[in-house]
């Protein structure tokens, strides 16, 4: 169903496409859009096993799109050093593959965004993020992607140095 990957000694195992995962703090959610174009949105995220969060508003392009399809891939660019004097690029990234769901559930949609903001508030008090989660909670939804399939790639000139 998915792709193997053509360059298979530029692939990035399971357990640094995590490492990856975990350390970025955006990345880009694709869905499909509007009369099938392509709609790709940037995002902040968490992962966590094997499953991605996103908030965003109830309404708008996102909604609509998920409503309609629920599968979508989300791509995290983890290095991008460009070298000149060489016309390249030192790149690792990761996409995933998956299908997405609006969280309608309380709990899971509690869950989920006290998840997100642990990771972009670490050194808050928990008593101050759910300050901030219940004073914009009403709103707020939730998006789950389930992953299906993860691949990671790194610009030959990285996996080299690896071996």
């Amino acid at each position: 169903m998915f792709r193997p990957m053509r360059r298979k000694n530029q692939a990035l195992s399971h357990e640094e496409c995590e490492l990856i995962l975990n350390k970025a703090t955006s990345g880009v959610l694709a869905l499909s859009g509007d009369d099938n174009y392509p709609y790709a949105v940037p995002l902040s995220y968490v992962y966590d096993n094997g499953r991605i969060y996103f908030h965003c508003a109830r309404s708008g392009h996102k909604i609509d799109a998920i409503s309609r399809n629920e599968k979508a891939s989300f791509c995290v660019i983890d290095q991008d050093l460009v070298i000149p004097e060489e016309y390249t690029t030192y790149f690792r990234s990761v996409i995933v593959f998956g299908k997405i769901r609006i969280l309608t559930d309380e709990k899971e949609k509690r869950l989920a965004i006290e998840k997100l903001a642990e990771r972009y508030a670490p050194d808050a008090e928990a008593h101050e993020r759910q300050k901030a989660i219940d004073k914009d909670y009403a709103p707020l939804c939730m998006l789950e992607l389930t992953i299906e399939h993860m691949s990671g790639k790194e610009a030959i000139e990285l996996a080299k140095k690896k071996n």
